[in-house]
């Protein structure tokens, strides 16, 4: 039974590949979905706003409680064309680079598991399959439309986790309590210049030189104005200008993502970028648009639901594959929503197929997944909810 269970959920998790979506609109995700979870006994709901699909698992155990667990699993894809080589590899211009689709795949699993174990359930379970989580906040989205109340109460524990493509062992399961994950913040800039002939720099108002400044300027920032042991990232992702390399154009626009591991590094890092990107165009004669826009708050675990979740995790896959994270990531998450209502835990998995030292990590065009991890991953969130409930 285990080995098609697992044999199931990697079919899956190869269909879904092969069809990314990116955004909070995924139609053909959404109801494939759909199709996995058909035949369960629970109650199905879908997305007004968003193509997301929330189910409720009724627990059915003669001393059950009104208690309430919620798992998620999130959906989306990356704008990637994907190069790593997988006979199942997506076509076309999107990606799951971030294993979401192993995700989507183990929460399908995790509630076939439950189904089959719900007399032992002493309350209700919420599965969130959850959209737009790369840049969309589809967590924060789900949240207004209801999902953390689907079950007719609002949820006690939240529990979630994400593969991880390299820098962790295969296998592995780690978290840490407290700051799990950094805040992230968009930083958007359109210099304005003089456009001109490139022969005559002097007679325009370059936007290009004046922006690469900015972009050099604030990697120097974010290492000489704050403290190493609060650090704080930026990463330029985006730079558009010109039409020719003869030709000095009138703007030049750039895209960074900004990680920070204090909530009060938000709010200075607004200040101090909106400050330096325009006082670097006046000092060009140039002008600067900036726009600074906070996104996720930092994903904060609970201590205790960390401690027990660790546990868990050694109880099921052995105690020499539980590793005690000794810093935070300066990823992002937007499962930071659910954790900011609920407390609970979010885990990360090794699911590197090879050397995790030099593998392609979250993102990269090459990055893969062994999906030969989803049944553990099923089985630990599947084993956390029933836990969960039984302490209740």
């Amino acid at each position: 039974m285990t080995t098609t269970f697992d044999d199931d959920l990697i079919s899956l998790r190869r269909r879904l590949h092969q069809i990314p979506e990116v955004g909070l609109l995924l139609p053909e995700t959404q109801a494939t979905v759909l199709e996995a979870l058909a035949g369960l006994d629970l109650e199905i709901s879908t997305g007004i706003a968003l193509s997301s699909v929330v189910a409720v698992l009724r627990g059915t155990a003669t001393d059950r409680t009104d208690r309430v667990v919620l798992l998620r699993g999130d959906m989306d894809g990356l704008p990637v064309v994907e190069n790593s080589g997988e006979p199942f590899a997506a076509l076309g211009e999107t990606m799951h680079a971030c294993g979401h689709d192993l995700h989507t795949a183990g929460l399908v699993g995790v509630a076939r598991l439950l189904v089959e174990r719900r007399a032992e359930l002493r309350g209700d379970v919420v599965f969130m399959f959850q959209p737009g989580e790369e840049g969309w906040d589809g967590a924060g989205a789900m949240i207004a439309e209801g999902v953390l109340t689907a079950a007719g109460r609002r949820a006690d524990a939240a529990y979630g986790l994400h593969v991880i493509a390299n820098a962790i062992p295969h296998g592995v399961v780690t978290t840490r309590p407290g700051t799990l994950m950094a805040a992230s913040s968009g930083l958007y800039v359109t210099v304005h210049g003089a456009g001109g002939h490139g022969s005559r720099p002097h007679a325009a108002a370059d936007p290009i030189v004046v922006a690469a400044e900015m972009v050099t300027a604030l990697q120097t920032m974010a290492t000489r104005q704050f403290d190493l042991f609060d650090p704080v990232v930026v990463t330029v992702g985006t730079f558009h200008a010109g039409t020719r390399r003869n030709i000095i154009p009138e703007t030049a626009t750039f895209e960074a993502t900004i990680r920070t591991l204090s909530e009060s590094h938000v709010a200075t890092m607004e200040k101090a970028t909106v400050r330096l990107c325009e006082q670097i165009a006046a000092a060009h004669g140039c002008r600067a648009e900036v726009r600074f826009e906070p996104e996720y708050p930092l994903t904060v675990n609970d201590a205790a639901k960390t401690a027990f979740a660790l546990e868990v995790a050694a109880d099921l896959v052995g105690a020499d594959r539980v590793e005690l994270l000794e810093f935070p990531e300066l990823g992002s998450e937007d499962f930071s929503r659910v954790l900011a209502e609920v407390p609970g835990c979010y885990l990360f998995v090794g699911a590197c197929p090879t050397d995790p030292m030099t593998a392609p990590g979250n993102h990269a065009p090459g990055a893969r997944f062994d999906d030969a991890v989803l049944g553990d991953c099923a089985r630990l969130l599947a084993e956390l909810a029933v836990r969960e409930l039984a302490a209740g």
